[in-house]
């Protein structure tokens, strides 16, 4: 492999990690692999650190082919807790209200994620990355201050509910670029007149690659020191 001239990995990012961070530490092992002390890295598409799965990794020239990953269609599996709010709408912040859930059936839930396939907008998380005056709005909401964001039109491709109880939900979702899942989790809590937030999220798929053509973290040393 010639990382250098450019190569593209699939790495299944493990929990806790940034994005970030698996970019670091992969640049930092290849550069000790090939004794060099600078190389281009990048990753298409960033996940959270309380999310895991599929990661692309450019290196070298095939960094210029980040763009065109970013705007490949994505899947996930969910996992949802009902009944609940928090500010960061998955764990990263406490529960700030409940609601109650008795009301829930699995033939509302399946009803109301009717209404969020096609195109539509959503509001980003307060705790993301985007921008507000130059600022992180995550830094902000860290802060304490008020965070305001405009809306932005996505397309949902496919929601399937694949486990239900009258407490959490379990569903697929296949979406574009630029979808919040954490978001998804909190207004699909609010449709079904009950607060949501995200409690485990795993990217499956980023066009056509899925998890299995990926190599886990533990396996990265193992799959470098392979390479002549």
């Amino acid at each position: 492999m010639d990382f250098i001239s450019g190569e593209i990995l699939f790495i299944d990012k493990p929990l806790n990690w940034t994005s970030f961070s698996l970019v670091r530490k992969l640049r930092a092992k290849i550069c000790n692999k090939l004794k060099i002390k600078k190389l281009k890295v990048g990753h298409a598409g960033t996940l959270d650190p309380l999310a895991t799965g599929v990661m692309i990794i450019c290196t070298g020239k095939k960094t210029k082919l980040i763009e065109s990953f970013q705007y490949q269609t994505k899947e996930y599996i969910a996992e949802i807790a009902l009944g609940a709010t928090t500010p960061s709408y998955d764990l990263e912040t406490e529960i700030d209200a409940t609601y109650p859930t008795g009301h829930i059936t699995r033939e509302l839930v399946e009803e109301k994620l009717k209404s969020f396939v096609g195109s539509i907008e959503q509001i980003p998380p307060a705790y993301s990355a985007c921008k507000i005056n130059g600022e992180r709005a995550y830094n902000l909401a860290r802060n304490g201050e008020d965070v305001e964001l405009k809306p932005k039109v996505l397309v949902i491709d496919e929601i399937e509910l694949l486990e239900f109880a009258e407490t959490s939900l379990r569903i697929r979702v296949v979406c574009s670029k630029g979808t919040y899942i954490r978001a998804l989790a909190r207004d699909i809590g609010q449709a079904l007149d009950s607060g949501g937030h995200l409690t485990g999220l795993t990217r499956t798929r980023v066009g056509d690659i899925t998890l299995d053509k990926c190599i886990r973290a533990e396996q990265i040393d193992d799959f470098l020191a392979a390479i002549e």
